[in-house]
């Protein structure tokens, strides 16, 4: 038997071909998706900002990142707003794409195994994929996707100062 202390509320987020799966923690917010504001990054997933809170919050495809095939926006795109947890990103908030809702999922070590299906590379976005029951979701390296907006960002950053 498990106890709470035990379990870790997490998110299973639809991508187009995959699902990632952070801590319910990390994710600030699942917003409408609006057309991106552009900005001149050559980069092909950064693909613009959102408003939110105020705030000016680069938007990712996840997919494209990591070498996936991404969906082209549509009626269920949503930006789900992360938690930059490596304090390097000026606003403190990175978008993901999604391809719909977050579902909230229950984690254990009864229900995860390490899953093998694919290899990443080293220094990627991707740490691991794990099975859990019938889902084989990918967990994500914020610290390393940040590192990667923030080196997309600097360019642009360098001529609105």
């Amino acid at each position: 038997m498990t106890t709470a202390s035990d379990e870790l509320y997490s998110l299973l987020i639809p991508l187009n071909q995959e699902r990632l799966i952070l801590p319910r923690v990390c994710v600030a917010e699942v917003v409408r998706y609006a057309p991106l504001q552009e900005d001149e990054s050559t980069l092909p997933w950064l693909r613009g900002h959102i408003a939110w809170n105020g705030l000016r919050v680069p938007v990712i495809s996840f997919e494209e990142l990591a070498g996936l095939t991404p969906a082209e926006p549509g009626g269920r795109t949503r930006v789900a707003i992360l938690n930059a947890i490596g304090g390097r990103l000026p606003d403190g908030f990175f978008g993901v794409l999604t391809e719909g809702f977050p579902q909230l999922v229950r984690v254990n070590r009864a229900v995860v195994q390490s899953a093998a299906r694919q290899a990443w590379p080293e220094n990627g976005p991707v740490i691991c994929q794990i099975r859990m029951i019938n889902e084989y979701p990918l967990i994500p390296d914020l610290e390393v996707i940040e590192d990667l907006i923030e080196d997309g960002l600097r360019p642009w950053e360098e001529l609105l100062s």
